[in-house]
């Protein structure tokens, strides 16, 4: 760590706390060179998870945004804002799972995660998704995603 009254690199740790809530340590530092003494703090720098989008962009990891298309396929359903949270934890639990040491995941893999715990959860809500996810383009296409989800 460089001084900052004389610039030299050599110093001591004199005292080392953390702070009330554990996000970063506090060091008093001295340095050996004149002897001034400075305060330095270290704190964890998180990457954020970032999502490769169908077209190569890269955007945050949002919950937001999943959460609003799984609300909009939940209107008028009869499921419990519970199961939809439990399910909303349990798709970012997944996807940082899957992202690991890399911190990057796919939006197919995000999708098919969302469309899997639909699917579990109420029919109804996974068509409305897939039409949109999948970009239904007519008729058929909710034809044969129902019969896929009555088999």
């Amino acid at each position: 760590m460089r001084c900052p009254h004389c610039h030299e690199v050599e110093d001591r740790v004199v005292e080392s706390r953390q702070n009330a809530s554990g996000t970063s340590i506090r060091r008093r530092r001295e340095c050996l060179s004149c002897g001034y003494r400075f305060t330095s703090y270290e704190r964890i720098e998180e990457k954020p998870l970032m999502v490769i989008k169908r077209d190569g962009r890269r955007e945050p990891f949002s919950m937001d945004k999943i959460e609003q298309g799984i609300q909009r396929s939940m209107q008028k359903r009869p499921v419990s804002q519970k199961d939809i949270e439990e399910m909303l934890h349990a798709i970012e639990d997944e996807a940082a799972l899957i992202s690991k040491n890399s911190r990057e995941i796919r939006a197919e893999e995000i999708g098919e995660m969302v469309l899997k715990k639909l699917y579990e959860l109420d029919g109804v809500a996974y068509v409305r998704f897939a039409s949109v996810y999948r970009m239904f383009d007519n008729v058929d296409e909710f034809i044969n995603e129902i019969e896929k989800l009555t088999r």
